[in-house]
This record gives structure tokens, C-alpha cells and sequence, in this order.
């Protein structure tokens, strides 16, 4: 899968054989299977899939290390179905919507439809995000080629902002966490003068923070910690004899106008940063059951239920690719780890990203849609086993957790400085995790910081020092009130909450 002078995978159109036939393939059948096993796990995630996944990417071509996340990625959305419906736990935070009728489904039909309808959804809902991704992306990299270093800086900022902002429950948080994540950017090497910075006169510090080790210590350490605090002796419980996929395609047909309202919201939400999944299956479920025939069986096992919130979560993937490739904004905490395998690739997303290696962004596309129907295929085989795997007790996966994530950080650079700075600073947001500090602001902050950081002091040197560039381009302003708007929307919600949260003291 190395670059050709013909165009690398497309010559005269895609040369898809190259996918199918190549290590890709391989790359998108392994990632889909651990995302969806991760993913069925609860309180495990995407995320967690893609952590686990990235040590394993470092020799493999770009192409196939980013097709082998995204795998998992997309099968880890679906894999959050599996334990909402079979045991009523969501296995991901975009699957807690798909169990208010799931789960009640499950038990009036049996899991095995109720699987049906969440995986036939999330291939579609993955193929239409896929679509988007196709067609959205170019124009919206030749849109980013007219703008210029203060654009970047307003981009990344509003991006951090709205992350910081509406992603978590506690704003001031939020954003507090998203500010410590820009000041641990700043770590290693000026890239414009060259000085260290912060480095504590350590050597393993001097290009900065190791971004597996950080990614590590944000994700997987504290979801360990968590699954010790809750008991190393758990074990969940259910029948198992009917969670074979089983859907007539004449039921599934009374479902599509769900199912495509959800893939739309979700690919929708997904572009904007600190929304994605989460965000785009309750609003995908929502509309739905405004728009149904039958709104009141909401909630007590309506197919609908289960089939808009599924298309959404695996749509809002596609969609969060958009800004990622074109703009290279990362809107989600899994996205941005995608970002750190792109660039420990010495790639930089963005829209130079195409001119510098169109084979692999034409890669990405198509080899995003391969992933949609691997899950699917994968799905029909092995939900069964999936479902078998959450009656395993906890105190058998931890240590393999640890020992993935452990050596994982220590193949990145072979120092055992990473491991020590991983399982140390894994404790940490474990504790801040617990005082409601938002771990996924702080990544985001870290993979936008340089960018930030960068425009900025470019911008300044354009404008000898005068902020008021930042007024002088109608795009900068245009981008500035978006800005605003979010702040006001924020501010708004929070006034919200407090004055429903003192209506409710009172009438107590």
C-alpha cells in the first residue's frame, strides 16, 4: 500500500482491489472485531478500543494503522448495543438512548431481533456517515484553502471552546481541563525558537509528551481504576438462548424512514466538535418519536427506538471524520486519538492533506465504507459470542488490560520513564475524573494546542502585534460569532439548570 507515481490506490478511479486484497482488509476484520468486543464490554467504549489498538499501528502502513482504528472505532459503537440490550448496561455512552427500547424489547421479542434492528442500523447509518464523508470533505478542504493563520487560530479555539463547553456537564470544568490540556502542548521543543519548554530537564520530555503514554494515562488507567473500584468479583447474568441476530426483512422495512432520520442527525452532529455520538442519538431518537405513529410506545420496546439512536452513533463517525481530514479539528475524544496515529505517522491532517497524499485520503473513504459492511458481516457472526463474553467475570479482563496498555507505551519509545509517567498520571485523572473534571477536554486541548498555539504567534507576526487582524477578514469574523453564539448558549444552559435545580429545592 506505498505511494505510486500512478496515484498510489487510484488510478483513472479507486483501485479498491488494493484494499480488499491487501493487509487493509486484514487491518479492518481485526479492528472490527476487538472494536466490537471492546465496545459490548461495559463501560469500556470506543475509546478504549482504539487506546488499545494504537501501539499495534506504529509499523503498519499509514493506511492500514488508521483503517484498523476507524475499524474499531466503528465497531465498538455498534459493540454498545450488545450489553444495552442483552443485560440493560450500556457498553458505550451513545448506547444509553438505545436501551430505553431495547432492552424492553429484548424482553417481549427476545434480544436476538433487538440485535437485528441495532446492527442493521448501524450499517446503514455507517454507510450513509461514509457517504458524507465522501462528498463533504473535498469541498470542504478547498473551502480551508482560502483561509489563513488567524482562521486556524479561531477554528481551533471555537472547536476547543465548544468541546469544553457542551460536551461535558460542568462548563467552568471543562473548560478548565481543556487549558491544562493546550499548557501540556506547550511541553518539549519551541518550534519557532527552538528553546525546551517545561521539560524538568528530563531528555525523554524534550519533544514533548508522549501522546500514547498521555492517551494511556486519560483512558485507560483511570476505566482500570474504575473497574477495581467497582468490584473485581462482578459478574453479570442473563439468558443467553435467543441472541442470535434474527430480523425478517419485512420488518426491518417498517423502519427505514427511523433509521435513515437518524443517519442524517447523526452525520450532522458528528461535524460539529463536542457533540458527535452522545448528542446525536438523543436528538436522532427525539425527532423520531415526534415524527412516528406511534410516539407513547416510546420507551417500552418500539423498534424505532433502537433503530434511530444505532444509525445515529455509527453516522456521527463519518461525520466527525469531516473536520478531522479537511480542517484537521478532531470533535471527539477518539477522533483525536486518530489525529496522534496520523501524526506519530509524521502526517498532518488538514487540507495540504490531499495535495501531500491523495492515495491515502482516497484510502480513507473507501476503506471507511469496507469497515460499515465488515461490521455488518462481522455482526452476524459473532454477536452470539459477544453476547457469552459479558458473563465473564471482571477480575479475568483487568489484567489484560493493564499488561495491553502497559507494554503498548513502552514499545512507543522502549523507556520505561513513559510507563511510570503513564500509570502516575493515569491515577491522577483518575481521582480528577471522580470531582468531575472532563478527561476527553484535556486530550483534545493537548492535540489542538500546537495548532493554536502556532497560528497565533504567525498571526501576531503578520499583524506585528495588532489583535485587530482578527477583524479584518470577513471569515475570522464569521467564525468569531460562532464563537460567541456558543459561549452565549452555554451560559444560557447553565443559567437553565441552576434555576430548574432551585425550582426543584424549593418545591422539595
Amino acid at each position: 500500500g506505498r505511494m505510486s507515481k500512478r496515484g498510489g490506490y487510484f488510478v483513472d478511479g479507486m483501485m479498491l482491489l488494493d484494499i480488499i486484497n491487501g493487509p487493509a482488509l486484514l487491518a479492518i476484520l481485526v479492528g472490527t472485531f476487538i472494536g466490537m468486543l471492546i465496545g459490548a464490554l461495559p463501560g469500556l467504549g470506543a475509546s478504549i478500543a482504539i487506546v488499545l489498538l494504537l501501539p499495534f499501528s506504529y509499523s503498519l502502513d499509514p493506511l492500514v494503522a488508521i483503517l484498523l482504528l476507524l475499524a474499531a472505532y466503528q465497531g465498538a459503537e455498534y459493540g454498545g448495543s450488545i450489553s444495552s440490550i442483552v443485560l440493560g448496561i450500556p457498553g458505550t455512552g451513545g448506547a444509553v438512548v438505545t436501551m430505553l427500547d431495547g432492552r424492553p424489547y429484548a424482553l417481549n421479542h427476545g434480544p436476538g431481533r433487538a440485535l437485528g434492528y441495532s446492527l442493521y442500523a448501524s450499517t446503514i447509518g455507517g454507510l450513509i456517515g461514509g457517504f458524507a464523508l465522501i462528498f463533504l470533505t473535498f469541498p470542504l478542504m478547498k473551502f480551508a484553502l482560502k483561509l489563513s493563520e488567524p482562521e486556524f487560530f479561531l477554528l481551533g479555539s471555537l472547536a476547543l471552546i465548544a468541546v469544553g463547553s457542551l460536551s461535558t456537564d460542568n462548563m467552568i470544568k471543562g473548560l478548565i481541563f481543556a487549558a491544562l490540556g493546550l499548557l501540556a502542548g506547550t511541553v518539549g521543543m519551541d518550534t519557532f525558537t527552538g528553546i525546551l519548554r517545561f521539560n524538568f530537564n528530563r531528555p525523554e520530555l524534550m519533544e514533548g509528551i508522549d501522546i500514547i503514554a498521555l492517551i494511556i494515562a486519560l483512558f485507560a488507567i483511570p476505566e482500570i481504576l474504575n473497574m477495581i473500584n467497582k468490584g473485581v468479583t462482578t459478574q453479570y447474568t442473563t439468558d443467553l438462548s435467543k441472541v442470535g441476530i434474527k430480523l425478517p426483512i419485512r420488518e426491518f422495512r417498517s423502519t427505514i424512514k427511523s433509521t435513515v432520520t437518524g443517519s442524517i442527525i447523526g452525520t450532522i452532529i458528528g461535524i460539529f466538535p463536542g457533540l458527535a455520538a452522545g448528542s446525536a442519538t438523543w436528538f436522532s431518537y427525539l425527532i423520531t418519536r415526534k415524527m412516528s405513529k406511534s410516539p407513547k410506545t416510546f420507551g417500552k420496546g418500539n423498534p424505532e427506538g433502537i433503530m434511530a439512536p444505532e444509525a445515529s452513533n455509527n453516522a456521527a463517525v463519518g461525520g466527525a471524520l469531516i473536520p478531522m481530514l479537511a480542517l484537521n479539528i478532531p470533535g471527539t475524544p477518539a477522533i483525536a486519538i486518530v489525529v496522534g496515529a496520523l501524526l506519530i505517522h509524521g502526517i498532518q491532517p488538514g487540507p495540504s492533506m490531499m495535495a501531500r497524499t491523495p492515495e491515502l485520503v482516497y484510502g480513507i473513504f473507501y476503506g471507511y465504507v469496507l469497515t460499515c459492511v465488515a461490521m455488518f458481516l462481522l455482526g452476524l457472526l459473532v454477536t452470539n459470542l459477544f453476547a457469552r463474553i459479558l458473563t465473564v467475570r471482571i477480575y479475568y479482563l483487568i489484567p489484560f488490560l493493564i499488561i495491553l496498555s502497559l507494554l503498548g507505551v513502552y514499545a512507543s519509545h522502549n523507556l520505561s520513564f513513559h510507563i511510570w509517567f503513564a500509570f502516575l498520571a493515569g491515577v491522577a485523572f483518575f481521582v480528577l475524573s471522580k470531582l468531575d473534571y472532563s478527561l476527553p477536554c484535556f486530550i483534545l486541548g493537548f492535540v489542538l494546542g500546537p495548532i493554536i498555539e502556532e497560528s497565533l504567534r504567525r498571526t501576531l507576526i503578520l499583524s506585528q502585534g495588532s489583535y485587530l487582524i482578527f477583524f479584518e477578514r470577513i471569515y475570522s469574523v464569521i467564525i468569531l460569532l460562532f464563537i460567541l453564539l456558543i459561549v452565549i448558549y452555554a451560559v444560557y444552559q447553565k443559567i437553565t439548570a441552576n434555576k430548574s435545580g432551585t425550582n426543584q429545592s424549593i418545591s422539595t
